[in-house]
């Protein structure tokens, strides 16, 4: 299960489209607030929650991430989502990458 949570709003990945991501992203920074975005990944050979910077609390694991687990960690920092200036875009195209990795 791959779920998507920005800001109050939660979907899982079939159900995050484009316009539902920039809406949400877009609308907050229109807002003045902080950009939360938050990614959990629960499938098999993979236990994984991504936060972007605007988040204010970050999640810490007690292990190493594994091979799968630090490619897509990998694939989140190339999108740039772990800066706080990133654009709806970039998550949507880690989510269409995170779909042919998984």
């Amino acid at each position: 299960m791959v779920t998507i949570t920005i800001g109050s709003s939660n979907r899982n990945i079939q159900e995050a489209d484009e316009n539902w991501i920039n809406q949400n992203v877009n609308g907050r920074r229109h807002d003045g607030v902080a950009v939360c975005v938050q990614v959990r990944i629960q499938v098999s050979g993979a236990d994984v929650v991504l936060a972007s910077a605007g988040c204010s609390s970050g999640f810490g694991g007690g292990r190493p991430p594994n091979v799968l687990e630090q490619r897509i960690i990998d694939l989140w920092n190339e999108r740039g989502l772990n800066t706080a200036g990133f654009a709806g875009g970039n998550l949507v195209a880690f989510l269409h990458q995170l779909k042919k990795v998984l």
